[in-house]
């Protein structure tokens, strides 16, 4: 069995005076889908923040596909294959779609040909993207803008996804387009770490979920396995947690 991408062992972090993440260990798959669900305040978002760079690790260690990246800045992870989509619009809404996308290649050091492929590759999977490349970003759906984030972070060719709650305004259809092309990811290899609002729908597409609460892993397994729990279906799978997120 192949090593998991993503290890966080024993990670305490948090926001100035305030532990969020309580010694928190669990293991994610490689080239797979997995969702992260548990109550508001159990540390979704704090977890994907402090693997991404964001937040400092005050103990413990974070190895990403074997590497200790613990205490690494959001650009050098960029650099090893992480790519980070935070929660509503992280978009440039005055720029083009294209210039949106450009900036993408900024943290980058590529020659302008391989810059021009990416972008023609990225473009390919993103009609819509193309269609509207010089059009100002504020000017698209909230479900393309999404696909522009999305997009974006693709032009590094990552290795890992982390991806805080995709649904987030969507309609159902462009809800299911987006889950579509994490699927597609998934099938190309890529490893994703998901967070999403929707949670029984989440799970019901990944390979594996996660259980949250109070900064520390509760329960790791197939998703399968945790939809079928009725210990979670009545916690976390109810009307509180498919409302909002935590």
């Amino acid at each position: 069995m192949a090593a998991p991408i993503i290890e966080l062992d024993s990670v305490v972090a948090g926001y100035g005076p305030m532990t969020i993440l309580n010694g928190t260990t669990f293991a994610v798959e490689r080239a797979a889908i997995t969702t992260v669900i548990g109550p508001n305040g159990a540390g979704k978002s704090t977890v994907f923040k402090t693997i991404f760079g964001l937040l400092p690790v005050r103990s413990g260690s974070i190895r990403i596909d074997g590497r200790d990246t613990t205490g690494l800045k959001p650009r050098d992870l960029l650099k090893a294959g992480v790519v980070y989509v935070p929660q509503g619009r992280n978009i440039f809404p005055e720029l083009s779609v294209a210039q949106n996308l450009e900036l993408g290649l900024v943290s980058a050091d590529f020659a302008p040909a391989e810059e021009a492929r990416r972008l023609e590759a990225v473009l390919e999977r993103f009609p819509a993207l193309r269609r509207k490349a010089r059009q100002q970003a504020s000017t698209l759906s909230g479900g393309e803008q999404k696909q522009l984030e999305i997009a974006r972070g693709l032009l590094l060719d990552p290795k890992v996804v982390l991806i805080d709650e995709p649904s987030i305004g969507l309609s159902p259809i462009m809800v299911q387009d987006t889950f579509r092309i994490l699927t597609e990811l998934r099938d190309r290899g890529v490893s994703v770490l998901m967070i999403e609002q929707n949670a029984r729908s989440a799970l019901q597409m990944s390979d594996y979920g996660l259980v949250l609460e109070l900064g520390r892993a509760r329960m790791a397994d197939r998703a399968a396995v945790i939809l079928a729990d009725p210990r979670v279906g009545h916690l976390f799978l109810g009307g509180a947690l498919e409302e909002g997120a935590g």
